[in-house]
């Protein structure tokens, strides 16, 4: 094949791979809601956001130092809290949410509940919605609002198989100011601040609960390929939960 033909094959093949990519985003998201989303991406980085393969981050929670991996790929997230007592883990696989308590107790659980609430955390967390194409996910543009003197766009997300949440992003900067969760009795909101530079992208570096003030901060980020295997029930923790039930009897 000549040079020119090879040019060409090259281009179309872009092109037939931009128009897969935007007919499998349309698929889940509204057009108006792609609209939204596209301008926040390309207010945080945009491409750059393809080219992350881990994520890792560290601060403080409340004043508790923890530490967090999440798989932007697939489905993985991984919370270490450090309290006064010992050390509180979290962990999401894909397929199921395990936790290990200060004192060493397990609660590894693959019941739809537990399954659900830590894809729903794992997909906002790793701000999944900016891949329309990598994460099962419903997105509609819910309208424009007002809140203390700002103006909105408001898109409600809901990752399959997980719980909807409505993102606010500022009309004027496109950056995510606010995550609203509707599921429960009374609206829980997180807000975002403090946005800085990190390798390609940039990230809100505190987040607080509008309800309880309760504050996480970030003093540092970086995006390390993830290991899969940080995101499981380990081994031995997992054997020796299936084996306690049955000693017990």
């Amino acid at each position: 094949m000549t040079t020119p033909m090879r040019r060409l094959a090259f281009a179309a093949a872009l092109v037939l791979a931009s128009l897969a990519s935007s007919a499998q985003a349309a698929i889940g998201y509204s057009p108006t809601a792609q609209r939204v989303l596209g301008q926040a991406r390309a207010a945080v980085g945009g491409a750059g956001w393809n080219l992350l393969r881990g994520w890792h981050e560290t601060g403080r929670r409340d004043g508790r130092p923890y530490e967090a991996w999440l798989d932007p790929v697939r489905y993985g997230l991984r919370t270490e809290i450090h309290e006064a007592d010992g050390v509180a883990v979290h962990g999401f696989n894909g397929g199921g949410d395990w936790r290990i308590s200060t004192g060493g107790q397990v609660t590894g659980a693959d019941v739809s509940t537990r399954v659900s609430e830590g894809r729903t955390e794992a997909f906002f967390e790793t701000r999944g919605y900016f891949y329309p194409g990598r994460f099962d996910a419903h997105a509609d543009l819910v309208g424009v609002r007002s809140f203390k003197g700002r103006s909105f766009d408001v898109v409600r997300v809901k990752p399959w198989g997980g719980t909807a949440r409505e993102l606010w992003f500022d009309r004027r900067t496109h950056l995510l100011a606010r995550q609203v969760d509707r599921s429960g009795g009374k609206p829980a909101v997180l807000a975002f601040s403090d946005y800085r530079k990190v390798g390609p992208v940039r990230i809100a570096f505190r987040v607080t609960d509008e309800a309880t003030g309760q504050v996480r901060e970030l003093d540092a980020v970086d995006f390390a390929p993830s290991d899969r295997s940080r995101f499981s029930l380990p081994r031995r923790t997992a054997a020796a939960e299936e084996i306690a039930p049955v000693a017990a009897r």
